[in-house]
Parts: structure tokens; sequence; C-alpha cells
């Protein structure tokens, strides 16, 4: 059985704007957090956000509501399961490969 590949999704982007109302909050408090090295834009000074950037704000307002953590403490925290999440993956690669 053979498996087909699946071509890669083109990357969304948004607008500070757009993504501030798709998470409920203002556009003032988006900007407050990239202030804050928070939340970065994409690199192209297009002032747009990639989808992992919405993914990783997400994240912070549900730490936010659900366990009360101010934006710094869940931006870490996010860092944290990003990282863990990217040598989970990298160990899995590497089990398939053999290597333990």
């Amino acid at each position: 059985m053979s498996i087909a590949r699946v071509p890669a999704q083109a990357e969304v982007h948004v607008s500070l704007r757009d993504l501030a109302v798709a998470c409920g909050m203002t556009a003032t408090r988006l900007e407050r957090l990239i202030r804050l090295g928070l939340l970065e834009p994409e690199p192209d000074n297009s002032g747009r956000f990639s989808s992992a950037t919405a993914a990783r704000l997400r994240r912070m307002l549900r730490l936010r509501a659900d366990l009360g953590v101010n934006f710094t403490g869940a931006a870490i925290i996010v860092d944290l399961m990003e990282r863990l999440e990217r040598l989970d993956a990298e160990l899995a690669r590497l089990r398939g490969q053999g290597w333990t």
C-alpha cells in the first residue's frame, strides 16, 4: 500500500486587526503584546501574522482564561510547550530510524 502525499497547505496570513477580532481582543492590546515581544509579526514588515502566531496567541489566551496566567507567563509556557513538541517530533523521527 502506498501513501499518497498531500500537497502542503499554503500558509495563511492575517492582519493585526483580523487577528485581534478572531481572538476577541482589541488591536491595541495585541499591539502591546507585540511591543512586549510576546508575539511577532512576519519578518517581511508586512504587518501580517502567520497561522502559527495565531495558534500561539490562542494558546496564551486559553492559559489566561483557564488558569489565570498573565500574558508573560503564558508566553513562557507556550514557548516550552512548542519546544517539547519539537523534541517529541525529533525523538519519534530518531526512533523511526532505529536510534533507540
